[in-house]
């Protein structure tokens, strides 16, 4: 039997490894990084800051976007602190229960964003194919009611997800092979039967982002349908273009979980690093591209952002 005790107490620590194999190059891959995290953590704010601001932006469409904005915000904060830490510092240690908080966070601002992009789809199918009752069924109590019930959510199916990680005793390596706590990867580390808990993350993620994306995929069905029965081919250009900016959020997010997904279940024998730069990309990749592609193609929230960053460039 190994030396280390069986204990899921305060006393155990976790190491992080940052990205295996590549240890070495650990100060070259912050500047990228910093520079990932900073258009992120920018980018939301300031998305986030215009939409509150403008009484212009006051609508639901917008509205939606600002959740997606402070999602993308909480899923850059709850990774920041180790991911840095590592590079910069090398800190490597964790607390256990540190460590269980933020896998909970890191999985609760995933599977909020995968429900405001769903969210979405239904703004952009009520707008498309109920235009006339678009004020009526998306008022402002309803949009309200749904991020609670998005939070709620969430929290409800990631909440026995933290404590069944509670009950596991970790008696061998304590080595975690990522930047910040990933949920395969503390189970793998468990010295007791985890099925339950390899399971239990199955079950919600199929919940989850699996059936998110089925109502997507729905909601643009019918939305297509809608858009070919418009006679002038100008009114379904100008039908389509108003959801090139949420079909671009989707393709970001749903891709890289995806690819993550299949290397992690079936790439057993890729580089340790591709695992570990795999996880990178599925945690920023959707906060930097969000506000960079609807500031490109939204004109509204373009307007408001140059308003804001150039007041006077604005009032000619």
């Amino acid at each position: 039997m190994s030396s280390f005790p069986n204990i899921t107490s305060s006393s155990l620590i976790f190491f992080l490894m940052g990205v295996p194999g590549l240890e070495a190059a650990h100060t070259w891959i912050s500047i990228p990084l910093c520079c990932l995290y900073i258009t992120a953590l920018s980018g939301n704010g300031i998305v986030l800051f215009v939409i509150i601001t403008e009484s212009s932006l006051h609508a639901p469409m917008y509205y939606f976007l600002s959740m997606l904005s402070a999602t993308d915000l909480g899923l850059c904060i709850s990774t920041l602190v180790t991911m840095l830490g590592i590079f910069w510092f090398n800190a490597r240690q964790i607390s256990f229960h540190a460590c269980v908080a933020q896998t909970f966070f890191i999985q609760l601002f995933t599977v909020m964003e995968s429900s405001v992009l769903l969210a979405m789809a239904f703004d952009r199918f009520v707008a498309i194919c109920k235009p006339l009752r678009y004020a009526t069924i998306l008022t402002d109590s309803r949009i309200l009611k749904v991020w609670f019930a998005i939070l709620i959510k969430g929290t409800a199916i990631l909440t026995p997800l933290v404590l069944l990680l509670k009950r596991l005793s970790f008696c061998q390596s304590h080595v975690l092979h990522h930047s910040y706590c990933f949920h395969p990867d503390m189970i793998q580390l468990s010295c007791t039967d985890n099925k339950i808990n390899s399971v239990l993350g199955l079950t919600a993620l199929i919940v989850t982002a699996g059936v998110d994306s089925i109502f997507i995929l729905l909601s643009y069905i019918l939305i297509i349908k809608t858009i070919l029965n418009i006679a002038s081919p100008e009114e379904q250009h100008k039908a389509f273009s108003t959801c090139v900016s949420h079909i671009g959020a989707v393709a970001i997010f749903y891709i890289p979980l995806i690819s993550l997904c299949f290397v992690h279940r079936f790439g057993k024998k890729a580089l340790p690093y591709v695992h570990t730069l795999m996880a990178s990309v599925y945690l920023l990749i959707p906060p930097v591209m969000n506000p960079i592609i609807y500031s490109v193609k939204t004109k509204q929230i373009r307007r408001s952002i140059k308003k804001v960053l150039f007041p006077k460039g604005s009032e000619l």
